[in-house]
């Protein structure tokens, strides 16, 4: 079930794997406070070096959660939220189901109390 999502986004598993580490998270959330970043931007609102900065939003595009591109000399990313949106959509799939497999046991459990009465 951890498959490529229908849609041609990046895989659930890529992104689970991208959104492990901690301070890929804080770039997402920065560059979804700021719309759009250079990776020296970034780095300087981060414990970490722009080369680190670069290597883990190389990651995060990899994983289809940020898109890069050009102005001038600059290279600057922006969240891309396709791949998000259908990971949110599968944990909600799977929460459904597991909403509707609990709700069976809870109905077959009250049944079996009331027979036993």
């Amino acid at each position: 079930m951890t498959d490529t999502p229908r849609d041609g986004v990046a895989s659930v598993d890529s992104v689970f794997a991208a959104l492990a580490d901690p301070t890929r998270r804080r770039l997402l959330d920065l560059l979804a406070e700021q719309g759009e970043a250079t990776a020296t931007t970034l780095a300087g609102r981060l414990p970490v070096s722009r080369q680190a900065v670069v290597k883990h939003l190389a990651v995060l595009d990899a994983a289809e959660l940020v898109t890069c591109g050009r102005v001038g000399r600059e290279v600057r990313y922006a969240v891309r939220p396709a791949a998000l949106n259908a990971t949110a959509r599968w944990m909600a799939a799977l929460a459904a189901d597991w909403d509707r497999r609990l709700a069976n046991i809870k109905r077959i459990a009250e049944e079996a109390e009331r027979d036993a009465r």
